[in-house]
């Protein structure tokens, strides 16, 4: 009999109740259980795993290594797919895999150079990928001359942090004054220089910014799957143009996310983002973690998780090609359950235990949208 697979997720996204749903499905027939970690109780990765529990906080680098080591070891995890510290977590791989523990994550020479965008822009230029032009920015000063530049060259110029996640802290410079229009309607990423200069001239300490021209639509992200030998077994492009989404095969796309992912071994599931500059496809990020939007790629007839895990487990599953790809679609939000609550203060009477429920009743719901969100 084929023993059940342990996985744990720390301090995921949200949307990652999909890809926990995924393993449990996997074409295998393979028995799943999933362990889960978050520091807010109202995650719906806590309600949609086997066991939950919640996460200490305040813990350095070094001492979520010891926490994480500890967690494999008494929960008997046989596949950790850790986000949070990701970098000091793998690190560690042979401490991980002396506890029984294989890491879904690349090598730490891997993650460190996708830290950081500069680092990397660097890194992917040298070996030929093509990136926008960007400038290194600490303060005002440089601020105004990248937009200078960038404008006078016919661009609209953009920021955000030269290490981050995500879109946090990405915004586009205008030349507009701060007016009513920046306040009708929704939030815009749209914030006037003169605001963003002032601002940067009262700060404590210098800001760590990369400024580039705003790149156009579509916008690629290439899923990539691959093996500990650095060779890929599986990419295909995710295209985001507006609402629209849809998928591709196309080797302007997938060719470069192939040299990035064999080149600098971004092993298990990687996420390769690229945008237009001019005619040209340029690499916009590299993620050294699954997608949150990873799950999207059922809709082509291919299961990544279950496969990352396999391949985790040293069950290679070879080469894979999507039977078909999806039609084109767009992304909606849906309830997924959370687990019940008490009042804080009865629940710190009756209970000094961090364990959580895995599947609580009754439940309430939380809407979790078919893309990245906030953790």
């Amino acid at each position: 009999m084929v023993s059940r697979v342990r996985v744990w997720l720390n301090r995921t996204y949200a949307e990652n109740v999909f890809f926990m749903d995924q393993l449990r499905r996997n074409p295998s027939d393979r028995a799943v259980e999933i362990h889960a970690t978050h520091g807010d109780a109202d995650s719906p990765v806590l309600a949609a795993a086997d066991t939950a529990e919640l996460e200490p906080e305040g813990l350095s680098p070094a001492a979520y290594v010891e926490y994480a080591l500890d967690q494999c070891q008494r929960r008997g995890i046989d596949v950790f797919v850790p986000r949070l510290h990701q970098s000091a977590i793998v690190a560690h791989r042979a401490d991980f895999e002396a506890v029984g523990t294989a890491l879904l994550a690349p090598p730490p020479e891997a993650v460190a150079v996708f830290e950081d965008k500069v680092i990397a822009y660097e890194a992917v230029q040298a070996i030929g990928v093509p990136v926008p032009t960007w400038w290194r920015v600490r303060g005002a000063d440089e601020l105004v001359a990248a937009v200078e530049e960038l404008e006078a060259a016919g661009h609209k110029a953009c920021f955000k942090p030269a290490s981050g996640a995500g879109g946090v802290g990405f915004r586009v410079i205008t030349r507009a004054p701060f007016s009513m229009v920046h306040l009708n309607g929704f939030p815009s990423p749209y914030v006037p220089l003169d605001t963003v200069v002032e601002v940067l001239k009262q700060a404590d300490e210098p800001v760590d910014w990369i400024v580039m021209p705003r790149l156009e639509q579509p916008e690629v992200s290439v899923d990539c799957l691959t093996g500990p030998d650095n060779r890929v077994r599986l990419a295909i492009g995710r295209t985001k143009n507006g609402r629209r989404r849809g998928f591709t095969l196309h080797e302007q796309w997938l060719e470069p996310a192939r040299r990035l992912a064999e080149g600098f071994g971004l092993h298990y599931l990687s996420n390769i983002q690229f945008r237009m500059f001019g005619d040209e496809p340029v690499l916009m990020d590299v993620n050294t973690r699954p997608a949150g939007g990873l799950h999207q790629l059922s809709l082509c007839g291919v299961n990544a998780p279950w496969a990352a895990v396999q391949l985790a487990l040293g069950e290679d599953p070879g080469e894979m090609t999507p039977p078909f790809l999806g039609q084109d679609y767009t992304v909606v939000s849906g309830p997924r359950p959370l687990r019940a609550v008490s009042l804080p203060a009865q629940r710190v009477e009756e209970t000094t235990e961090p364990l959580l429920p895995a599947v609580p009743a009754p439940v309430e719901a939380v809407e979790v949208a078919a893309e990245a969100l906030p953790l």
